[in-house]
């Protein structure tokens, strides 16, 4: 039997099957068998095979004329399944509720994936105007607060195999150039905390730190504010609310640790 990182040849099918999970994962919209094809790559004939397949298991969901498709039950539960058995959602809920309390602002849980960073838990601000996010979202990692937190915890050289070049362009904010993301990463190390000025959305500011929980760290707590608000909300107040729930988790640990 090969062990887990031994060479081996991936299994086709498997494959695309997964490539059908993840492009529908990553489309608030349900997707035609044509458009699926066109974007995996896969004849339509055996994509069909696998979304019947899929449908009948639950992992896939056909409208009502059986011609769009989009995620089934069985995601969820899987997904549901993850966080529930991730020891940092579980840690880091008290902390993120109050930081919600606190500012009234939303909250974010995020850890890096790849070049990309996703929202692993969240709590909602009390306010009409706020930031539009949902578990599970993946964004570009170079482009918010959290993603750059958690960059900035790996050596450049580890950057830059992450990242493919030129980076995308969310906003005219967005850093997408090797020295610009070079000296904000230098930056956010020295001073221990990200911000995002408008870098993944117009009118939002976060602030991130990375949370030590392994090293180098892959989890990241922030709190984002529109950027009509913030004068309300002091850089300095956020920074300090944000080192005393980092602190208040290496507390934990600690004494998790000694039991």
């Amino acid at each position: 039997m090969t062990s887990i990182g031994e060479p081996f040849q991936p299994v086709k099918s498997a494959g695309r099957t997964l490539d059908v999970l993840e492009a529908l994962s990553g489309s608030p919209q349900r997707r035609s068998l044509g458009e699926l094809a066109r974007t995996l790559g896969i004849p339509k004939s055996s994509l069909h095979g696998i979304l019947r397949t899929m449908i009948q298991r639950g992992w896939v969901e056909a409208d009502l004329t059986g011609t769009r498709f989009g995620l089934g039950v069985r995601a969820l539960q899987v997904g549901a399944a993850y966080l529930e058995a991730d020891d940092a959602t579980g840690l880091l809920g008290g902390v993120l509720d109050d930081l919600a309390t606190e500012f009234g602002e939303t909250v974010h849980l995020g850890r890096l994936d790849g070049p990309h960073v996703v929202y692993l838990a969240k709590r909602e601000s009390v306010h009409p105007l706020r930031l539009y996010s949902a578990i599970g979202r993946h964004l570009p990692a170079h482009a918010t607060a959290l993603g750059k937190v958690l960059l900035a915890e790996r050596p450049d050289e580890a950057v830059d195999r992450l990242l493919t070049w030129p980076l995308t362009t969310l906003t005219r904010h967005t850093i997408t150039e090797p020295a610009g993301l070079h000296a904000e990463l230098a930056a956010i190390r020295a001073r221990g905390y990200a911000v995002d000025h408008e870098e993944n959305t117009e009118g939002i500011v976060c602030f991130a730190m990375a949370v030590p929980l392994q090293s180098p760290a892959v989890d990241a707590i922030s709190l984002s504010v529109p950027a009509a608000r913030l004068a309300g909300q002091s850089e300095e107040r956020i920074v300090a609310a944000l080192r005393a729930s980092v602190g208040q988790v290496r507390a934990a640990r600690t004494l998790l640790a000694g039991a």
